[in-house]
């Protein structure tokens, strides 16, 4: 498997899958992190819910100046672009990434990624972890971890996806 991918992270201001606040970018190339990009995003009106904020700790005063995803789009599209994907819930945020770009009228398709990316959670399950959240996952793997900040959130996914062949023989080892 190729150790060339881009790891990536959503956080939402509301429960709709349009209202990112905050995203993480890790590009990998053979295996080396060779670029993050982090950035807050104003969601649609600027609209939070109170369960949101105290998850990730983001409220509208901080992204109150912040860029739009559509402002942010044409930075977030060239890290993207043709990449093999990885993330620790990917149908979350696949989904998150395609309802934003239609809510902004941005074609998702020009971004060529495949219609289903690596998941680390399933990657984690399928070599046998009983439980498979992102932090439980950091924990047993050593792997840093500000939990719901997106950056680092996407950071330990692909320091995750990096070490599954090393979780493999821990599970062995077991």
């Amino acid at each position: 498997m190729s150790d060339t991918f881009t790891a990536i992270d959503f956080e939402l201001a509301t429960a709709n899958y349009n209202s990112i606040c905050s995203v993480g970018i890790v590009n990998v190339l053979e295996g080396k992190i060779v670029n993050e990009f982090y950035s807050l995003v104003r969601p649609p009106d600027n609209k939070y819910m109170w369960q949101t904020s105290r998850v990730h700790g983001i409220k509208a005063k901080h992204t109150n100046a912040a860029p739009s995803f559509l402002e942010l789009y044409p930075s977030i599209k060239e890290l993207l672009l043709a990449q093999r994907m990885v993330a620790h819930d990917e149908l979350l945020d696949r989904s998150v990434l395609k309802e934003t770009m239609k809510f902004y009228g941005l074609p998702y398709h020009e971004l060529l990624l495949a219609n289903l990316w690596e998941c680390t959670s399933k990657i984690y399950r399928a070599i046998g972890f009983e439980r498979t959240k992102l932090s439980i996952c950091c924990e047993l793997m050593g792997v840093e971890l500000q939990h719901h900040d997106a950056l680092s959130d996407a950071r330990a996914t692909a320091e995750l996806y990096l070490k599954r062949d090393l979780a493999i023989e821990i599970k062995k080892l077991g």
